[in-house]
């Protein structure tokens, strides 16, 4: 196995993106990205803002930063030197290098994965990868770490958590929004934890509550807590698939949902949309975890005009569907459509004009 190095960094390398930047989704039909005074799409492609891939890596950490900060999990964050005081997360990103000191092994490639579990040593850090599906290894320069990317800026939308950024929220109800969120912080928020199975927040087994699925005539671990005395396959199931945990490979922890619990890599994946949770980054309801967006939808209606969760108690509702009063509209022509005849299409408003005009 390569050897690898963990290490923390907060990238800034990439220049902030913005107008004129190329849709991912059109291939060039595009002619760059174009913002919408209030939608969170391209005025051109009507592709939204993730589409265009409009976040640098160093504004994605501070998302997460801003996130993580005032909760439990504060310790992932960091203040930037020099910077405007906003704490930033501490991304963990690992990097394998050439095992052959000597260089003999010209083959190998250094491979730099921009983000890997902390507090891992380098070969539990490497079996947590590999128990994932290719495509989804965030290694730089691939597909899997552009889905990263594209999942961060999905699950965990900016506007969730930070008011500023919201454009739908009337006069008074910025504080109901504040409130919102330091709720979740406190009651939902989590982070899974990596470790072999009984090893979860330290492997204390007389704090964990009683897990049913857990074989009560296992053998007892050795008094040293050696990582040989893993319990052998059969005795942990994982939460989801409830497939038998091998006993020497990683699987993840809610500490919300106690460390009696436990997934494969690849089954700790948001109840609602079955994605996998970036970064491990969780919300907690109702015995099953959450990505941030549809935790969030499960509590108050989103805007499927502007995307923001909406505070008002009066608002527009279409076959499932909500809106603020005054994002009720076409998305043509932008014309207000409250009384007035409409068609609904893939979540999209059209006024009657618009909608004869697609035919």
């Amino acid at each position: 196995l390569p050897s690898c190095a963990a290490v923390l960094q907060m990238s800034g390398s990439q220049p902030p993106a913005g107008r004129g930047v190329p849709c991912l989704r059109c291939r060039g039909l595009c002619t760059g990205f174009e913002p919408h005074s209030w939608r969170k799409i391209c005025k051109s492609c009507k592709c939204s803002q993730e589409e265009h891939g409009l976040s640098s890596e160093l504004d994605d950490d501070r998302k997460i930063g801003r996130l993580l900060s005032g909760s439990r999990y504060a310790g992932l964050t960091a203040r930037l030197k020099g910077g405007d005081g906003a704490r930033v997360y501490k991304r963990n990103r690992m990097i394998v290098t050439n095992p052959n000191i000597s260089g003999k092994d010209p083959t190998f490639d250094t491979v730099t994965y921009e983000w890997a579990p902390p507090g891992l040593t380098q070969k539990l850090a490497m079996q947590y990868m590999e128990l994932l599906p290719k495509e989804l290894q965030p290694v730089a320069g691939t597909d899997g770490a552009l889905h990263r990317r594209r999942r961060l800026a999905r699950q965990l939308p900016l506007h969730d958590q930070e008011p500023a950024q919201c454009r739908g929220l009337a006069e008074g109800e910025q504080q109901l929004m504040h409130d919102f969120v330091q709720k979740y912080k406190a009651e939902a928020l989590g982070v899974g934890e990596v470790a072999l199975p009984g090893q979860g927040g330290g492997g204390k087994e007389e704090e964990k509550p009683q897990d049913k699925s857990i074989d009560p005539g296992r053998a007892p671990e050795s008094p040293n807590g050696a990582l040989e005395s893993a319990p052998a396959a059969g005795h942990y199931r994982c939460e989801s698939c409830r497939q038998p945990l091998p006993g020497d490979c990683p699987v993840v922890y809610a500490d919300r949902a106690g460390y009696s619990r436990q997934w494969h890599p690849a089954c700790f994946v948001c109840c609602r949309c079955a994605e996998p949770l970036v970064d491990l980054i969780y919300f907690w309801k109702s015995g099953a975890a959450w990505c941030g967006r549809h935790y969030c939808e499960s509590l108050r209606p989103r805007c499927a005009g502007c995307d923001e969760i909406i505070f008002s108690e009066d608002y527009q509702q279409v076959e499932g569907l909500a809106w603020h009063n005054k994002h009720f509209a076409c998305l043509e022509c932008e014309t207000l459509l409250t009384g007035k005849p409409f068609a609904l299409a893939n979540a999209s408003l059209l006024c009657s004009t618009c909608s004869q005009s697609r035919v």
